[in-house]
């Protein structure tokens, strides 16, 4: 039985037996409008809630009784056997009723014509009394309007006509004999024998007691919270008696306990039940919202609801539904295109708007998408820039899932101008903040031109949930295991070690690198652990959380045990504490607090670096980057720990004697074959030897050649890079990895070629013979190994990271003696821009070299057939400048 049925079934029986007691009052206070009036908008309601199920024959009882009280209303005397009649009415309904029931929404087959002819031919013989004429109903006081009535609205008194005058069913009236004579008075109506009466109304009752309005009360909200307030208290008393069995071992009491505590838990989760409300009912007003903003942005939008009866706390379902609100707006404003653009784009003029929501692992996940235009790297990172959220060099660094995160900070908005919808900057990070108030978590995820999708990811209830107790400073504090992965001992021996980045911390999970932080530190109840002292962090016990996408270690003395935790909240002094979420009675009676993932996972990425987790099934930039090998240089630089650079980048590697370094305004020259290169140590505590040598790194870029000092040279690696820490503090580092085993700093070529050639010295280079290459690659940091090594061998290089923004650049720019282009772009591949090439007059001779990660047969068939000149492998340093030099036809100006 669906829930729509279930619901009629329930309010109709209610409103059924009201208007059982109403017609008995009635009938002893024959003049009492008030009962009168209330009797028939009951039977009205009913008549209009069967026309609307569909179901005509109960509809006809009802229109049937509904005409004959509305003669009552008209003044006209009121009998026993009408009323008695009416009684019988309803019970026939009752009766059908509970057919529809045992047939889920079939009516009996039959009609009732004997008690409509009854009703009709009641209302046809009540006449009004020969005597003085009753009473005037009192006048109706005209309807006063709040607001003026909008195009299409009706005031509620000709609404009300309507209904009144609407007929659902046209019925054929039974004929009635006609008087003998004009003046003899009206035979009185006949009444239902009592038998049958009598068994209508026994057989009613009968099927009452079994109906589904049997199977549910109303009950007030407020007696809800106050029992599960009572329930919150016996989970408390359970845990403390189950503390007071841990610590006196008393076999008589176990059992009693135990079964205390099953009984208690099966409470619980049965008053839990009685909260939970489908995510439907937060969606209801969206639908209206979405229609609304179509009609005044002027775009055709679709909302569709996937998982609507997914249930989750009705306290939980409050929080969330301004949350939801604000972001199906933004889709519709924001994420989808005007009809002109979908049809420019290749697209649906329709736009898609789908909402979905779904259980995982004792949460709620709702995903709010939209087929539009995706969110703006670009402009994302413009903005940020401009808020002074980050620097040049940071989000140069950055993936774009980092990125998408700034649209989360107050007063953010890349909107060119504020209107009704939006533009403001306010929305967003409280949509954030709400969701992280609830213990829930909110992600993006979006490719330009395809569309954007909003995870949310909440608690399913706010009441009552498991919490590890573990302990930090002597102090004890619960953690929601929602938010817990696992549990690490880091010990001599295991496959977990600790090293350290950047005087960091950081914890060598399976090939992953993780920031770890000491809560007992991170709450300041002990002083930060003396860095690098091995002793202080032996047999650390690390518990590994997980908010959102970011994963970190958070270490902990000792853990307790797990235990179902009452959530108390906070005192309004202490609710703007960062980490801390609300507070809980332990078994022992000691109050500690409950400390917030999300406040823990911030504090982790500000001190540790964020940790982006590449997913090695996800598609993007990072999934294709994770599964391409790198030749790396690693080397010493300060330290015992290992740092790494491209090779591509090496130009070449010398034993430097110190003897022959020389100064220019104070800083380190040397003549280098033949010409004058800046020298740079690679940090501080590089040595600075007095007499030797010492190895030096060559690097060349666009003609300007440089000098890196280092320690020690160590080894040359074939690895897959997977950076996944960057150090917010240290621009010299790109990322750090996993590389044979240990973590390795990836220092940033470019920054130090900045600093040679932006902040000590500028070089003056003719560029005009130089050959000029288009770069075509999505991935920054393959366009960083790529571009210097082209600069080095002596091309000028622009590079450019997606089909479209290339062929804007060849369409405005002339010049360019070949096209260098990775297969696989974001917006257009490499075939298609090939194919836009070779289609252009002015360009189609052009040499266009595609990089492959694959030598695919059939893949560099179909390249050659759309125009690729030749195809190498992505990392073939010397491939490339071979294609380079046989077609364009000109060797680089080498470094």
């Amino acid at each position: 039985m669906d829930d729509l049925l279930r619901e009629f079934l329930t309010e109709t029986s209610e409103s059924l037996d009201v208007a059982d007691v109403e017609l008995v009052k009635f009938e002893q206070d024959p003049n009492n409008a008030q009962i009168l009036n209330n009797i028939f908008r009951l039977v009205h309601t009913i008549k209009g809630t069967c026309g609307f199920i569909g179901l005509p024959r109960l509809a006809s009882l009802a229109h049937a009784a509904e005409t004959l009280m509305d003669r009552f209303r008209e003044g006209r005397p009121v009998t026993t056997d009408a009323v008695g009649l009416v009684l019988s009415t309803i019970d026939r309904i009752k009766l059908l009723l509970q057919h529809v029931e045992e047939t889920e929404g079939s009516e009996p087959e039959g009609e009732d014509r004997d008690l409509i002819s009854l009703l009709e031919a009641m209302a046809e013989a009540v006449d009004a009394p020969a005597g003085p004429p009753p009473p005037a109903p009192p006048p109706q006081l005209a309807q006063t309007l709040e607001r003026p009535l909008l195009p299409g609205e009706l005031p509620l008194d000709e609404l009300d006509r309507i209904f009144r005058e609407t007929k659902v069913d046209p019925i054929t009236p039974a004929p009635v004999p006609a008087p003998a004579a004009q003046a003899a008075p009206p035979k009185p109506a006949p009444a239902m024998p009592k038998a049958d009466a009598d068994a209508t109304h026994a057989a009613a009752q009968a099927g009452e007691a079994h109906g589904v309005a049997a199977q549910s009360i109303r009950v007030h909200v407020g007696v809800l919270e106050q029992l599960m307030t009572m329930v919150s208290e016996l989970v408390l008393t359970r845990n403390q008696l189950m503390e007071i069995a841990r610590r006196h071992d008393e076999p008589e009491y176990k059992v009693s306990l135990q079964r205390l505590s099953n009984v208690t838990g099966e409470l619980q989760e049965a008053v839990m039940r009685t909260r939970m409300q489908p995510i439907g009912n937060a969606w209801q007003k969206l639908p209206r919202i979405v229609r609304d903003l179509a009609q005044e942005l002027g775009k055709q939008i679709e909302l569709e609801q996937v998982g609507a009866d997914t249930e989750l706390d009705r306290q939980v379902l409050d929080q969330i539904k301004d949350p939801l609100t604000h972001m199906v707006r933004n889709s519709a404003d924001h994420g989808l295109e005007m009809p002109e653009q979908r049809r420019a784009a290749g697209k649906s003029e329709r736009g898609l708007i789908r909402l979905s929501a779904y259980h995982e692992g004792g949460h709620v996940i709702v995903e709010i998408s939209d087929d539009g235009r995706g969110l703006d790297v670009a402009r994302i990172k413009q903005k940020a820039l401009e808020n002074g959220l980050a620097t040049e060099a940071e989000l140069a660094k950055m993936p774009d899932s980092q990125v998408f995160r700034f649209i989360f900070h107050a007063g953010f908005s890349t909107a060119q101008k504020v209107t009704n919808v939006s533009g403001r900057g306010v929305g967003m990070d409280v949509v954030r903040s709400n969701l992280e108030s609830i213990g829930g978590t909110v992600d993006v995820r979006s490719r330009q031109g395809e569309g954007s999708t909003f995870v949310i990811k909440i608690p399913l209830t706010l009441a009552i949930v498991p919490a590890l107790i573990v302990r930090a400073a002597g102090e004890r504090f619960a953690l929601p295991q929602s938010a817990v992965e696992e549990l690490v001992r880091v010990q001599a021996g295991s496959d977990h070690e600790i090293t350290w980045l950047n005087n960091s911390p950081v914890l060598g999970l399976r090939d992953r690198l993780l920031p770890i932080v000491s809560l007992g530190a991170l709450l300041g109840l002990s002083p930060e652990r003396d860095g690098r002292d091995e002793a202080l962090w032996e047999r650390a016990l690390i518990v590994v959380m997980k908010v959102g996408h970011q994963t970190f270690g958070v270490v902990v003395e000792a853990v307790s045990h797990t235990e179902e935790i009452v959530v108390k909240p906070m005192a309004s002094a202490l609710r703007q504490l960062p980490m801390v979420s609300g507070s809980t009675i332990l078994g022992d009676g000691r109050v500690i607090m409950i400390l917030d993932p999300a406040g823990l996972a911030q504090h982790a990425a500000a001190r540790g670096g964020a940790a982006e987790e590449v997913s090695h099934h996800g598609a993007g930039r990072q999934s294709r980057a994770s599964q391409k090998r790198s030749s790396l240089l690693l080397f010493r630089a300060g330290s015992r720990d290992l740092k790494a650079v491209p090779l591509g980048l090496v130009t070449r590697i010398e034993e430097l004697e110190v003897a022959r370094i020389e100064r220019v305004n104070g800083y380190p020259v040397l003549q280098y074959r033949g010409a004058l290169i800046p020298v740079l140590y690679a940090n501080e505590e590089v040595q600075r030897v007095a007499a030797g040598t010492q190895p030096m790194l060559v690097f060349a870029d666009g003609g300007r050649v440089m000098g890196l000092v280092v320690d020690e040279i160590v080894d040359i690696v074939e690895a897959e890079l997977d950076m996944e820490l960057s150090p917010s503090n240290m621009p010299e580092v790109l990322g750090a990895a996993v590389l044979s085993g240990q973590a390795t700093e990836i220092l940033d070529v470019a920054f130090y070629v900045q600093v040679a050639f932006g902040e000590r010295f500028r070089h003056l280079v003719r560029s005009s013979e130089r050959p000029r290459l288009l770069l075509v690659d999505e991935s920054p940091f393959h366009r960083d190994l790529l571009a210097p090594m082209l600069n080095g061998n002596g091309y000028e290089v622009t590079a450019c990271a997606s089909g479209g923004e290339a062929l804007a650049r060849l369409g405005t720019e002339d010049g360019f003696d070949a096209i260098v282009s990775d297969v696989d772009l974001p917006d257009m591949d490499g075939f298609a821009l090939a194919a836009a090439v070779r289609g252009d007059p002015r360009i189609r001779e052009v040499p266009i070299i595609a990089l492959a990660t694959a030598q695919d047969r059939d893949a560099l068939e179909r390249g050659r057939a759309v125009g690729f000149t030749d195809c190498v492998a992505k990392f073939d340093r010397s491939g490339l400048i071979a294609a380079l030099k046989e077609f364009t036809g000109r060797q680089g100006i080498a470094a």
